[in-house]
């Protein structure tokens, strides 16, 4: 299995969403290792993942690839921190494994109760026909966002040409990103809230501009699950790991820093790499 090992400080597994591509969330690797050691990599089932995904398993063959990445890089727990659909794949890994966790941090997550709107769903289950009109239209459904984390169009461009460069360097299965959106009804998220015991953050965009989950179904997450605490990086939607990293960051930063303030790297060794390790 390919694992990138980066930075040094608490151990922070960060889960990619429905794209499965850890490159996705490169600004937020960048901005998350000054702070911690941080391990990623691409979902079960793609290629560049070193790892088979089996349908019949669902999410749990996606969480045991979280325990996987945990036990090949010879860590007892860290803080489990997902991003949109792979949010999901945090809560049912730290549901099943709350001694491995020592923390939880759902980004932009469906909460409970959200479902595929009709036409997604119709999407989902042709997705060799329609995944390329759903793709072209993303930035006429981000437009509003973007605009808000980037006044600026010089800014604007940048971030979309590394959009692109990722779209290039880094190719999306419209059929699995199919496949993993209609898992998502199969989970009983409220089930898995009672589940947890860790200390959980809550983060999400400003009400009004996800254009991909409405702000106040993430946020519910922290009325489902006891104690969870909510953050809104402000200027930004559904994307604020990449369009605000910093913002990003520092949030995720404070929060660990106060629920666990002694966390240092007691729970594994620390690491300083550079590119994808071989677990």
């Amino acid at each position: 299995m390919n694992v990138v090992d980066i930075g040094t400080g608490p151990p922070l597994i960060l889960v990619p969403g429905i794209q499965g591509r850890w490159e996705y969330m490169r600004p937020a690797v960048d901005a998350l290792v000054a702070h911690f050691r941080v391990l990623t990599f691409s979902l079960s089932g793609e290629r560049q993942s070193g790892r088979r995904y089996d349908p019949a398993r669902g999410f749990d063959d996606y969480a045991e690839q979280v325990e996987a990445v945990l036990d090949a890089c010879g860590l007892a727990s860290a803080v489990v921190c997902g991003v949109s659909f792979g949010g999901l794949i945090a809560l049912r890994f730290a549901a099943r494994r709350p001694d491995r966790t020592r923390a939880l941090v759902l980004v932009s997550t469906p909460g409970p109760g959200w479902h595929l709107r009709r036409h997604h769903d119709v999407y989902a289950r042709v997705p060799w026909v329609f995944g390329p009109v759903f793709l072209a239209g993303a930035p006429w459904r981000l437009r509003d966002e973007l605009h808000a984390a980037f006044p600026d169009r010089a800014e604007r461009r940048r971030f979309a040409r590394a959009q692109l460069r990722n779209l290039l360097e880094a190719p999306l299965s419209v059929t699995r990103m199919a496949s993993r959106a209609r898992l998502i009804a199969q989970m009983d998220t409220a089930t898995e809230c009672r589940r947890i015991t860790s200390r959980t953050l809550v983060v999400t965009g400003e009400p009004g501009l996800d254009h991909v989950l409405a702000s106040r179904e993430v946020s519910a997450y922290s009325t489902h699950i006891a104690g969870a605490r909510a953050v809104v990086l402000e200027g930004t939607g559904h994307l604020g790991l990449v369009t605000k990293p910093q913002l990003f960051a520092s949030a995720v930063k404070g929060f660990v820093d106060e629920v666990l303030p002694a966390s240092g790297t007691a729970a594994g060794t620390p690491r300083n790499q550079d590119a994808h390790d071989a677990a």
